[in-house]
């Protein structure tokens, strides 16, 4: 029988790296994440083999794709192909929400 779950982003434990704090919960075809970036952290250069998804819920960050920059601010969704290469200097305290779809297998 499918299931439903409920699941509070305080109870996902949080994977600290270098002034960002990832929580994640996983599903069977997509992840979920909400991450909190701290101002002056650099996100280099890279892509995803999936399709992702990232809205922003508070904060200002620059986001560089292949067609220029991209402010972000909150209430922004930006979706990313796969392939589609990326990077971001977050300006001040940002906190985005990261959905991830995994290809089908």
């Amino acid at each position: 029988m499918p299931r439903t779950e409920a699941v509070s982003w305080n109870d996902v434990p949080v994977v600290p790296a270098d002034g960002i704090e990832r929580r994640e919960i996983v599903g069977d075809g997509a992840s979920l994440k909400r991450i909190d970036i701290e101002a002056g952290v650099i996100a280099g250069r890279h892509s995803h083999d999936h399709e992702q998804f990232l809205l922003v819920l508070e904060g200002h960050a620059i986001l560089r794709v292949e067609s220029g920059t991209i402010e972000l601010r909150p209430g922004m969704v930006v979706r990313f192909e796969p392939e589609a290469w990326h990077g971001a200097e977050f300006v001040e305290k940002t906190v985005l929400i990261e959905v991830n779809l995994r290809p089908a297998r």
